[in-house]
C-alpha cells in the first residue's frame, strides 16, 4: 500500500518526453489530418507542452501564426528550444490566455483537458480569443479502454495494491469519453462538436523501454511506481513483464487511442 498522492503537475520536459512526449509526437499529425484547416490561419496551441503539437502545426498546416500558452516553465522551455523562431511561446494557464479577443481562427489543445481544473472556463476563454466562427479542438487520451501502456500498467497495481488503483487516471479523468467531450463543448456554447478515434502503435523496443519511464518520478504512474519499496516494485516489474505482450523480437506491440473533438465558435 502507498500513501502517494495523485500528482499530475510536470514540470521536467525530459521525464515528459520519455514517458509520454514521444507517442504524444506521432498523434499530433493524425489529429490536424482530422481537423484539415486551410492555410493562412492564426493558431493557438493551449498547453501547448513541449511544443508537439506546435511544431506539427509549422510542418504541416502553413499557418499564419502559431503562438503556444504553456504554465510550466520546465516545458517552455523545451517549446522555445525546438520551435525557435518559427511560433511563440507565452506563459499562461488554459483558463487565462495572455491573447486578445477575437485574435484566432483555430485554437487547439493536446492532451491537457484532462488536467484543467474547470474545463467549461477554459473553453469559454478560448470562445473569448477566438473570432466568429473559428474551430476550437482537443484530443485527449482513452485513459478508460484505448491507452494500453498505461491501463496494462494500473491493471497490474490494481492486483498488487487495490488502494493505488486509486490513482488511474480513467477513474479520475471522466472527460475522457466521446459523451463527455460533446457535452463539456455543448455545455460551452460551441456549435456542431464532432468526436472521432484517432489511434497509433505504440511499440516499445523491449521491457527496460517500457519500464525505465516508470522510474521518472513525475506522472501519477512514475510517481507511483517510486512511492514504493523495493521488493514492492520488483514485484509489480516482474508482473507487468509478464502481462506484456512480448514479441519474439523482444518488442512490445501496443496500440493508443485517443478522442479527439472539434466544434465551432457560433457567430
Amino acid at each position: 500500500m502507498t500513501d502517494a498522492g495523485a500528482s499530475d503537475t510536470w514540470q521536467r520536459g525530459d521525464a515528459y518526453e520519455q514517458y509520454i512526449g514521444r507517442w504524444s509526437r506521432r498523434i499530433a499529425a493524425p489529429f490536424l489530418d482530422w481537423l484539415g484547416r486551410p492555410p493562412g490561419e492564426r493558431w493557438v496551441d493551449v498547453g501547448s507542452g513541449t511544443g508537439a503539437l506546435s511544431e506539427a502545426i509549422l510542418d504541416r498546416c502553413d499557418p499564419a501564426s502559431v503562438i503556444g500558452v504553456e504554465p510550466s516553465a520546465g516545458f517552455r522551455a523545451l517549446a522555445a528550444e525546438r520551435l525557435g523562431s518559427r511560433a511563440v511561446v507565452a506563459a499562461g494557464t488554459a483558463e487565462s490566455l495572455p491573447l486578445p479577443d477575437g485574435s484566432a481562427d483555430v485554437l487547439v489543445s493536446g492532451l491537457v483537458l484532462n488536467f484543467v481544473p474547470d474545463v467549461l472556463a477554459a473553453l469559454a476563454e478560448q470562445r473569448r480569443v477566438a473570432r466568429a466562427g473559428a474551430t476550437i479542438a482537443a484530443y485527449v487520451w482513452d485513459y478508460a479502454e484505448g491507452m494500453q501502456l498505461i491501463k496494462t500498467f494500473w491493471d497490474a497495481v490494481a492486483e498488487l495494491d487495490p488502494a493505488g488503483a486509486a490513482l488511474d487516471e480513467s477513474a479520475r479523468f471522466p472527460l475522457c469519453t466521446p459523451a463527455a467531450l460533446t457535452t463539456g463543448f455543448e455545455d460551452a456554447g460551441l456549435r456542431d462538436a464532432v468526436v472521432s478515434a484517432i489511434e497509433i502503435p505504440t511499440v516499445f523496443v523491449d521491457f527496460d523501454d517500457y519500464w525505465q519511464p516508470f522510474l521518472g518520478g513525475q506522472g501519477p504512474g512514475p510517481l507511483y511506481v517510486m512511492s514504493l519499496g523495493e521488493d514492492p516494485r520488483a514485484s509489480l516489474r516482474e508482473l507487468l513483464r509478464s502481462r506484456l505482450p512480448i514479441a519474439d523480437d523482444g518488442t512490445i506491440p501496443l496500440m493508443a487511442r485517443a478522442w479527439a473533438v472539434r466544434a465551432s465558435v457560433p457567430g
